[in-house]
Parts: C-alpha cells; structure tokens; sequence
C-alpha cells in the first residue's frame, strides 16, 4: 500500500495527531491517545488500535497485556487533518487501565470531580506485573 495518506495529516512538531477514540454502536468515547506515523501505518495493517505511548515514549498496541484489544472498524480525519477519529469493538468492554469501561469516568460536580462509573474488573488481575 503506497502511504501518501500519511502525508495528508497535520502533524504536529513531534510528529504526533491526538487520536479519539470511539465504540461502534454505542458511539461512547472510550479514551483520547496519540498516534505517529508508525502508529497509524501498524493501525491499518493490523485492523487493531496501535497507539504512541508519550509516556513510555515507544508503540504501545492497545491490549498487548491486558488483552482488550480494539478491533478498528472505522477510521476518520477531521476537516483541519490534524485529529483523527477511530470507530473500534473494544474487546472485553474495557478500554481503560483502571479496569473501567471507559477513561472518562470523572465527572465535575459541585466544584468536584465525582467517579461516575464502575471498575468492571480489578486493574490487579488484569495486568499481571
């Protein structure tokens, strides 16, 4: 596959486009990650979310230890080509490390930020380090 695709992206300085994250059917937005040019490439070989870890500062395909993986069904560009869009099943219907359905679990109440969902599984027994 020729990757002039690639090229039609805004980067940013490092390289980076912030990536949103969505569930099929649910439309539900799982978690907002990064993606580099080697990231996006390994995204679409594979059919599965392949993410830039800044933290870590290498890949990181989602699900690689604790197995909820996203399966990618969709993938869009915004209309300034400098934030991509992913439509993904979110296998085992947990995206976020803290063993919740999704990362946006805080929500501002009253001057406070209130947890709104629940840990579906213990963070423990899903990564085993």
């Amino acid at each position: 596959m020729v990757d002039n695709w690639l090229s039609k992206i805004n980067w940013s300085e490092d390289g980076l486009v912030p990536v949103i994250t969505q569930e099929n059917g649910s439309g539900k937005i799982l978690m907002v990650a990064w993606m580099d040019r080697e990231a996006l490439r390994l995204t679409v070989e594979k059919g599965e979310a392949v993410y830039w870890s800044r933290s870590r500062k290498k890949l990181w395909h989602k699900g690689e230890e604790s197995g909820h993986i996203q399966k990618v069904i969709d993938i869009y560009l915004d209309c300034d080509e400098d934030v991509l869009l992913l439509t993904v099943e979110q296998v085992g219907g947990i995206a976020c490390h803290t063993g919740r359905h999704n990362c946006f679990f805080k929500k501002l109440e009253g001057g406070q930020w209130v947890v709104t969902a629940p840990i579906i599984k213990d963070p423990k027994k899903i990564y085993k380090k």
